[in-house]
């Protein structure tokens, strides 16, 4: 669908989420006593009474709506335009509740073809509904501006300045009505099949591993093993199954790539990145100046991480399947559900007993589905529904550590979508490069709370190695798969990429970021196909790197004493997406456009790297 359409996006994990994730209704326990999210919040059932109701309570006001409005936007006055602007967010906001059910149902069913029959025709109603209103963003951008000035200054309009000023940023990429009407109801059967069919592909795969078929979660887990047998299985058969569908995810990416190419081509962008970085409310430059930052220190970071790496383990080269292993001297401790929720919850509460008490809900009522399952999108994600409602929170808990740090860090999506959430449904949702901002405050919260506690020194070196690779993952790794995705929708302009030339392309920017401390075998081409956000969201994956420098420079001034810090940090989350990057950080004295702000990131990654590297 188009940008004013959509319900606000799910937030997925760094490197293998999926769109969706839950059960029927009831929450409960899942495997080995876990919980399983509760959406009874939403509906109560696919079939419910409650449900039929609001799809056609909604219907009905989109048309009438429609009929009213449609034409008529230049006409109204200031206070007529915010009276409309507020019943399209009512509209929206029971439309947003419908699809995030669907979608968080499927998620947690992703194999179930009768739960994808029933997502795809919540899909299609709400393309056929939200079709009806489209007419109302394409209007408002062809107001001039001496016209919208005069209704804005009546304050039933003034309150949506914000939600204005984001949907005229589009005005230039906008399109006749008639074209916007046709690429909309076609988006149903054009990229949102193709991600399902990527989606369902992904889940239904089964890896082969002594004698048992393992899910891609189960696999993926088996590559920080402490068994370097083990790891080398699980990376051999990862390659081999996604060997074996390359073909399909070849066409996927190509076609996908080709949608965009044709759709950024009738709107005018002036590159692949241009939407996304719009959409994200960022300037070029300043991604432009995230980007070289971080390539620039892939010799200071990763590849001098990674030779140290190969010391401690007692060889010259890594193989590609150990670049998450387990140091020598790590214990592989696994964590109970409840001693990773403790260590998690302690966390917030101490920096801040209001973050805590917000977080808390999360796990009291039953917000949360965290058992890994057949059929169960992988990865991790936020999704912050509507704020009528309250997010859902989508893990595949193993209970390692870095499962510790994912809980950690989608529950910092989830508080700030709720503190968000006061804004309204046109207001709360935050820019992706923001969106990472709560979340990886709360993993270097979690991570300072793991190291104040422990007194052996090697496990705290184990920690700080833990936390150096899960920062490099973050952003080192981040960066190369933008570079992937940059370097693919270019070539893609030219013609349709093979597999092999994906795989080059691939190949090409992993070495190049992780650096000559490690050995590929030929199956690790094909990784490239089991990354969802190339196929979810293009151009997403720099936002984890802007997120992690930023709350790098953000946590530094928390050490600094900054005098009424933590207040100010809620005040930023509860801003939602009225306030743009530069408000946001203006009160912290950060300023990301200048160009030695991702530096001052980077530098907390280089400082951990140099503790290491004294002991070695």
């Amino acid at each position: 669908m188009s940008y004013h359409s959509t319900p606000k996006p799910t937030v997925m994990d760094k490197e293998s989420g999926g769109a969706s994730s839950g059960g029927t209704g009831g929450g409960g326990k899942g495997p080995g006593d876990l919980p399983v999210w509760d959406l009874s919040d939403l509906y109560p059932a696919p079939e419910s009474p409650e449900l039929k109701a609001d799809l056609a309570s909604v219907e009905a006001a989109a048309r009438d709506f429609g009929t009213r409005l449609r034409g008529k936007v230049s006409s109204l006055d200031g206070a007529a335009f915010g009276a409309a602007i507020a019943e399209y967010e009512k509209l929206c906001e029971v439309l947003y509740r419908i699809l995030s059910y669907g979608q968080l149902l499927h998620s947690a069913n992703v194999s179930d073809p009768e739960v994808g029959r029933f997502y795809q025709g919540l899909n299609e109603k709400g393309t056929e509904i939200s079709t009806e209103t489209l007419f109302f963003t394409l209007e408002i951008n062809r107001l001039d501006e001496g016209r919208l000035a005069e209704m804005m200054t009546a304050p039933e309009a003034a309150h949506y300045a914000p939600w204005i000023r984001d949907v005229r940023l589009f005005k230039d990429h906008q399109l006749s009505d008639d074209l916007e009407k046709l690429m909309h109801e076609k988006d149903i059967t054009g990229a949102q099949s193709w991600v399902r069919l990527f989606d369902e592909t992904m889940a239904a795969l089964r890896f082969p591993i002594d004698g048992q078929d393992l899910t891609i979660t189960e696999a993926m887990t088996m590559l920080s093993d402490r068994d370097g047998a083990a790891r080398q299985k699980a990376a051999k058969a990862l390659g081999k199954v996604l060997g074996d569908n390359i073909r399909l995810f070849g066409l996927i990416t190509n076609t996908l790539a080709k949608d965009k190419e044709l759709e950024d081509k009738w709107r005018h962008y002036p590159h692949p990145m241009a939407s996304r970085n719009l959409a994200n409310q960022v300037e070029d430059e300043v991604v432009d100046a995230l980007v070289g930052a971080v390539k620039d220190s892939y010799p200071r970071l990763s590849h001098r991480y990674y030779s140290l790496k190969a010391k401690w383990f007692g060889v010259d080269k890594l193989d590609y399947w150990d670049r998450n292993a387990p140091l020598p001297e790590d214990d592989d401790r696994r964590w109970a559900w409840d001693e990773a929720t403790a260590l998690v919850m302690d966390a917030y509460h101490r920096f801040s007993p209001a973050l805590g008490e917000v977080g808390k809900r999360f796990f009291d009522h039953n917000w949360i589905d965290v058992p890994a399952r057949a059929g169960k999108a992988s990865g991790a994600f936020a999704h912050p529904t509507v704020p009528s409602a309250h997010p859902y929170l989508l893990l595949n808990f193993m209970g390692r550590g870095r499962d510790v740090m994912t809980l950690a860090h989608e529950l910092g999506h989830g508080v700030h979508q709720v503190l968000a959430g006061k804004q309204g449904t046109l207001m709360s949702n935050t820019p992706l490069t923001l969106a990472e901002t709560a979340s990886v405050f709360g993993e270097m919260l979690t991570f300072r709370a793991m190291v104040d506690a422990e007194t052996d020194p090697k496990r705290r070196r184990v920690l700080l190695a833990s936390k150096v690779e899960d920062m490099l993952n973050t952003v080192v790794r981040q960066i190369a798969f933008h570079d992937f995705e940059r370097q693919v929708h270019a070539e893609r302009r030219t013609g349709e990429l093979s597999t092999e030339r994906l795989g080059e392309i691939w190949m090409s920017v992993q070495t190049d970021s992780l650096g000559p401390a490690f050995r590929y075998d030929a199956e690790y081409a094909t990784y490239w196909a089991y990354i969802p956000h190339f196929v979810h969201s293009p151009f997403y994956v720099y936002a984890y790197a802007f997120g992690d420098c930023l709350v790098n420079s953000l946590y530094g001034v928390y050490e600094q004493g900054e005098p009424g810090f933590q207040e100010k940090y809620l005040d930023m989350l509860r801003a939602g997406g009225t306030l743009r990057h530069r408000e946001l950080l203006e009160p912290f004295g950060l300023d990301a456009s200048d160009p030695g702000f991702w530096k001052k990131g980077l530098a907390v990654v280089e400082g951990f790297i140099d503790e290491l590297e004294k002991e070695v």
